[in-house]
């Protein structure tokens, strides 16, 4: 299936008004500890390296980290898509597709990593 590329750069400029709270907001901590578990992972692995373990045992805890980071990743889209989307579609007009837009380029990313 062929899909179309927009350029579109890593991060967003937030367009939210000032008074808006991100999807995710409400499981902001859970996110965070996520991400320092993951960090401590990060870690590890330099570790491993630094000590010369086994290779395959590297690629286990990459697998491991790998997997935690897609984790967060669908986490944000679900939180983005139930919230930031859908207020996107009430409202209507360019923010919606600019919107889904953005969400189909986020997934298109996400597919390829």
């Amino acid at each position: 299936m062929d899909t179309v590329e927009h350029d579109s750069p890593a991060t967003t400029q937030d367009h939210a008004a000032p008074d808006h709270q991100h999807g995710y907001i409400h499981r902001k901590d859970d996110y965070l500890k996520r991400l320092r578990r993951i960090e401590g992972q990060a870690r590890g692995l330099q570790r491993m390296v630094e000590d010369e373990k086994y290779c395959i045992d590297i690629l286990t805890q990459v697998s491991a980290m790998t997997k935690a980071l897609q984790s967060v990743a669908l986490g944000l889209l679900e939180e983005h898509m139930s919230h930031c989307l859908v207020e996107a579609a009430a409202a209507g007009g360019r923010e919606a597709e600019d919107k889904v837009r953005e969400a189909s380029d986020a997934i298109a990313r996400l597919v390829r990593s």
